[in-house]
């Protein structure tokens, strides 16, 4: 059972709970409770053992093909959480004897996962436990972990063992090598993993500090090794009051690590660094470490990006908390060879891989609120451009191709061939995403583009951003099928965002998107024609400037029918019949509809999975293409109030746009109830649907909602606009957003508008149909907002 109220006085509105403990539904709990700091992923299993648990330790950027007929996943490092406790003998689990005062606790403020109940044994004796857990934000490479046990009414016999085991898988997939093991002094716990084709070296060290009645003490052990493990077994006996602290600390380094690879150290000079290091960590201790990691979550998270929220409701202030802790673990700012999985670093779900989540629904949180994190994320893109022209030269095309589902950047497209169940057939279905969900090429110039206009750094776009855009723009120029009858550039068999509909010609969003991506090459070449000629000749572009001119105004764009501005999301969509989707649209598990159609059979009825079409507003409502007639108010509200009700939210991905356009549109309460939706995607009451790990792109679509929805906070084409329509019970939102390379502070009320500019250099914004430039802080008292014009207020 989750619960969001315990926290109380100045934590209220930041503590995750798990007030109730049940083996049958721990998925729920490690993946939302995941500890992680963008190099390390924790899953929060309990330390001990239960027969439906996860235990996954990751290290990102590690990926590793098991098999040859498999590909590439993130592999799930050796197990560092698991204590074997007895109590008299007898194996400590909560499936026994009898619990009270249970408790399981995620301080999104520090980080910090802590466990707290009172045992009853089989025996009768009365025992106390509480546990806590960190992976630090101060020192990557460093896991604390601390015990304590408590004896309350009689002497007990406690033994523990405790090390490090590496007979895990990826649900049954081996991806590492027998490797050495080692303890040093008789306490110093050493493992060595390498993948076994890859060949990524993983060093893990763990020591133990011991603690009795406040005392340090240096405990006898009995060493164990077996394969692929190696442990410590600690027996105490504990009178009446006594209470036993246990601290486990725990580095991870990697041949793949940044400093590793300059170094090009040899494994055993890898290993002994590490070891040094942990020396080093050990005196230290569990709380002074904590307290370091404590301090960088404050200076670099809460300090820097925090969401303060008035509402009558708690629960939004928690889930917004909860999107910005996600997305800080989530985030490899460390290190631009790394992206982000669709279920970060919390569980294997799709195997480790980026999608377009990360550029569509990811990247805009650290565009405003991380610069130097979103350009790392963008040059991992920009270092998967040899694999993106690699794909695009395999299929017939010229330019970059991106991978639907990309690892490493040099691995190129690495989605599975083969899925689910089909259920009329029984067969496995065929993933065609891979080969024809293109629009991801489009979606990563955009990004660029985001980038560049909000951030307004020249050295990224000069080194690895024109190139990518110019690249993806070549891919679509080569992709284009020119139907001489009509006299048009059309895009045939593919996958748009509405994954329920595969195989259809002129998806909208594609046609739009590849239409945006290639008048921006344009508007990229012509800019340096005139401002670095130099640097345009180094990029070789000019016969493609004439090709992509030329094809662009002859590719054809889906446009809104006459008789209701309804934008066809493909070819046949407007004509497949309707079915009652009721039952559908109040599911509380997705994709309930595959219980009663396969996906050929989905595929002929209007229904979509998740917002396609209404995209192309929010999106493209940004840039240049911001004034087109096809994109105007009319139309978005038309094309809303088509789709909405044919869209079943099937992939997280979708609630965050629909937010977004319905409070555009004004429709204040249906877009408040979709965002309440999108943060119980993993906070919500059911137990089962963050068992493979959160979702990253709902996690961000909830900063997107709050701040591209409610504050109305919008790039367009190079200014900034704020439009704000906050929910009728939130009474005040404050946050902070980088812009040109300067923090503003904004804060908004039901009646006013407050921007305060941190380094006093003038900025150019739009709020209510009126042009503002301020230089320090300005305040608007709200009118009603209308569409921007050219008014000027100085």
């Amino acid at each position: 059972m989750m619960d969001y109220s315990q926290g109380q006085g100045e934590l209220a509105n930041w503590i995750v709970s798990e007030t109730a403990f049940s083996a049958d539904t721990l998925g729920k709990g490690e993946a939302v409770m995941v500890l992680g700091n963008g190099y390390i992923g924790l899953r929060s299993a309990a330390e001990e053992p239960y027969i439906k648990e996860k235990r996954n330790l990751f290290i990102n950027g590690t990926f590793n093909k098991s098999q040859k007929n498999e590909v590439t996943e993130l592999p799930n490092l050796a197990d560092v959480t698991q204590l074997d406790i007895r109590i008299d003998g007898e194996r400590f689990s909560l499936e026994f004897g009898e619990t009270k005062n249970y408790i399981r606790q995620l301080n999104l403020k520090t980080a910090e996962l802590t466990r707290m109940f009172e045992w009853v044994s089989p025996k009768g004796k009365g025992v106390r436990f509480h546990f806590k857990r960190f992976v630090s934000l101060d020192n990557l490479h460093l896991i604390g972990m601390k015990m304590e046990i408590e004896s309350l009414t009689d002497p007990i016999d406690v033994s523990v063992e405790s090390g490090i085991n590496a007979q895990v898988t990826n649900s049954g997939a081996q991806h590492f090598l027998e490797g050495e093991r080692r303890i040093a002094e008789n306490r110093f716990i050493q493992l060595v993993q390498t993948t076994n084709e890859s060949s990524i070296d993983v060093v893990l060290n763990t020591v133990h500090n011991i603690i009795i009645n406040g005392e340090k003490v240096t405990a006898h052990a009995d060493k164990d090794m077996d394969r692929r493990k190696v442990w410590l077994t600690h027996d105490f006996s504990l009178r009446r009051g006594d209470k036993l602290e246990m601290e486990k600390l725990t580095t991870v380094h990697t041949s793949r690590d940044g400093n590793a690879s300059a170094e090009g150290c040899d494994l055993q000079g890898f290993r002994e660094q590490s070891l040094k290091e942990l020396r080093q960590r050990a005196d230290e201790g569990y709380d002074a470490l904590f307290l370091s990691h404590k301090q960088a979550w404050q200076e670099k998270v809460w300090d820097a990006c925090n969401i303060k929220i008035e509402s009558d409701s708690g629960f939004d202030q928690l889930a917004l908390r909860f999107a910005l802790y996600q997305l800080t673990a989530m985030a490899p700012a460390h290190d631009d060879r790394m992206g982000i999985g669709a279920k970060a670093l919390s569980g294997e779900g799709y195997k480790g891989h980026s999608f377009w989540d990360t550029e569509i629904f990811i990247l805009p949180f650290f565009i405003y609120s991380n610069p130097a994190a979103a350009r790392s994320l963008l040059t991992y893109r920009y270092r998967g451009l040899p694999g993106a022209r690699q794909k695009a030269a395999d299929n017939g095309y010229a330019g970059a191709m991106y991978p639907w589902e990309m690892a490493w950047p040099s691995d190129g497209e690495v989605t599975p061939v083969w899925g689910d169940i089909d259920i009329v057939t029984g067969d496995q279905t065929k993933i065609w995403s891979g080969f024809i969900e293109q629009h991801i090429s489009a979606d990563i110039a955009f990004a660029v583009y985001q980038y560049e206009n909000i951030t307004g750094d020249r050295d990224f776009m000069e080194h690895c951003g024109y190139e990518m855009v110019f690249s993806t723009a070549d891919f679509w120029a080569s992709r284009l099928e020119w139907h001489s009858d009509r006299r048009t550039y059309m895009i045939t068999d593919v996958i748009g965002p509405d994954e329920y509909k595969e195989h259809v010609s002129n998806n909208a969003y594609t046609n739009y998107m590849a239409y945006f991506n290639m008048k921006l090459a344009v508007r990229y070449y012509e800019k340096l024609k005139d401002e670095n000629p130099e640097l345009l000749r180094k990029f070789e572009v000019d016969n493609a400037y004439r090709e992509w001119r030329a094809k662009a105004d002859l590719l054809y764009l889906p446009q809104p029918r006459k008789e209701d501005y309804v934008i066809p999301q493909d070819d046949t969509y407007l004509q497949l019949p309707d079915i009652d989707l009721t039952k559908y649209k109040n599911q509380t598990k997705v994709r309930t509809i595959y219980r009663n159609y396969n996906a050929e059979q989905i595929n002929g009825f209007q229904v979509t999975k998740q917002a396609d079409t209404l995209l192309l507003f929010y999106l493209l409502g940004q840039t240049f293409l911001q004034d087109d007639e096809r994109l105007s108010e009319a139309v978005k509200r038309a094309n809303f109030n088509y789709y909405e009700p044919r869209t079943l939210h099937d992939s997280s991905l979708s609630l965050a746009t629909h937010v977004i356009i319905a409070n555009d549109l004004g429709e204040k309460e249906l877009a408040y109830s979709l965002f309440r939706k999108a943060c119980e995607v993993d906070l919500g009451p059911q137990m089962d649907t963050s068992d493979d790990g959160v979702h990253a792109a709902s996690i961000g679509g909830i900063w997107k909602a709050a701040v591209f929805g409610f504050a109305g906070v919008r790039l367009a084409d190079g200014v900034l606009r704020i439009n704000p329509r906050l929910p009728k019970h939130w009474h005040r939102m404050q946050f902070s957003i980088f812009w040109q390379g300067q923090a503003l502070a904004i804060e908004i009320t039901q009646k006013a508008l407050k921007v305060t500019a941190s380094d006093n250099r003038s900025v150019i914004i739009e709020t209510g149909g009126m042009t503002y430039e301020m230089e320090d802080t300005m305040e608007v008292q709200f009118r009603e907002i209308r569409p921007h014009s050219s008014s000027t207020v100085r």
